[in-house]
C-alpha cells in the first residue's frame, strides 16, 4: 500500500447542523463565487523558506520499509521530515510485508514499479527471502533508478544464492557486531557526500555490520573499527550499479541514529547525490 508521507490527525466534531441547497441555489451560488473570484486579484501561493541544502526541482523519493527488528514507523517519519527541512524532496512510503524476516511484496509485480521516482530509499529487513526471480524484479528497477540503502537492507536477501542484490548494494554482509557508539573515519574527504561530514563523528548506539566483501564497483567513503577484533569495515560507501548511483550506510539500527543530525544530513545529501542533483545543491 502506497501512501504520501504527510501524516495528518483529524478530529471530526458533529455540530448537529445540516445545510441543504437545491441545484438551482447551488448553481446560483457557484456563479456568484466565480464572478467574485474574477473581481478579486488572485492571492499568491505561499512559498515556504528556501531549503538550505537543495531548493531545486522537487526530487520524487520512495521509501520502502518493513520487516523485522526495527522501529520503521518512527525511522520513516524521522528520516523524511528531517530531510524535508534540508532539501526539496517529496516522499511516498511503502511499508508492507509484516514484521518477520521473509516477505514478497506486491509492489514489485509491476514492471514499472520504479518509474515515478528519482530515487528509492531501501530501509527494509527481509533476510530469509530467497526467491531469485523476486529479487531480480527489484534490482532490474535499479538499472535506471538510483537508490539509498540503509542498515538492514544490507542483510535483506542475504540467504539468496544469487548475488544480484549484493552487487546492487555494493557490499556483502551477513552479520554484525554488538551495539556501541562507533567513531567514524572519513576516507574520501573530497567526495560530495563527505565534504561537509564531521571528521570526528561518533554514532549514537548502533550496530557495526561486518562487511565480507566490498564489490569492485563500490568506493568506501567512511569506515569504523570493530571493538571485537579491530577489523576495519566500510560504513558509508558509493556504488556504481551498472551506471546507476547507489549510496549505502550500515548504520541506522536505533531510533537515536535517526534523531542524529549528522545522520539526517547524510541522508539528505545521499538523496541529492544519488538523484544527480549535487551541482544544484548549496553545499
Amino acid at each position: 500500500m502506497k501512501t504520501t508521507l504527510a501524516l495528518v490527525l483529524s478530529l471530526a466534531i458533529a455540530c448537529g447542523c445540516l445545510h441543504t441547497w437545491s441545484v438551482a441555489q447551488a448553481d446560483e451560488k457557484n456563479l456568484e463565487a466565480q464572478a467574485n473570484a474574477k473581481k478579486k486579484p488572485k492571492k499568491k501561493k505561499k512559498v515556504g523558506p528556501p531549503k538550505p541544502l537543495y531548493d531545486g526541482e522537487k526530487i520524487r523519493a520512495l521509501i520502502i520499509t518493513g520487516g523485522c527488528c526495527h522501529n520503521y514507523i518512527f525511522q520513516t517519519y524521522a528520516l523524511a521530515s528531517g530531510v524535508q527541512k534540508l532539501a526539496n524532496v517529496e516522499f511516498q512510503v511503502v511499508n508492507v510485508g509484516g514484521t518477520g524476516t521473509a516477505a514478497e511484496i506486491d509492489l514489485y509485480d509491476n514492471p514499472q514499479w520504479n518509474a515515478e521516482y528519482d530515487v528509492v530509499i531501501h530501509n527494509e529487513c527481509f533476510a530469509k527471502t530467497t526467491n531469485p526471480e523476486y529479487i531480480k524484479k527489484i534490482t532490474s528497477g535499479h538499472l535506471t533508478t538510483p537508490a539509498v540503502v540503509v542498515h538492514c537492507a544490507m542483510h535483506s536477501y542475504r540467504d539468496a544464492e544469487i548475488d544480484d542484490w549484493r552487487q546492487f548494494l555494493g557490499v556483502t554482509s551477513r552479520k554484525h557486531d554488538h551495539q556501541s557508539r562507533y567513531p567514524v573515519t572519513v576516507t574520501e574527504p573530497e567526495h560530495y557526500l563527505m565534504k561537509t561530514f564531521p571528521k570526528d563523528w561518533v554514532t549514537p548506539m548502533d550496530e557495526l555490520y561486518i562487511i565480507d566483501k566490498l564489490w569492485p564497483s563500490a568506493t568506501t567513503l567512511a569506515t569504523s573499527v570493530s571493538e571485537k577484533d579491530q577489523s576495519v569495515h566500510p560504513v558509508i560507501w558509493a556504488n556504481d550499479f551498472q551506471g546507476t548511483r547507489v549510496v549505502g550506510t550500515t548504520f541506522g539500527h536505533t531510533d537515536d541514529t535517526f534523531r542524529d543530525q549528522t545522520f539526517i544530513d547524510l541522508m539528505a545529501k545521499a538523496i541529492v547525490w544519488a538523484s544527480g542533483k549535487e551541482e544544484q545543491a548549496k553545499y
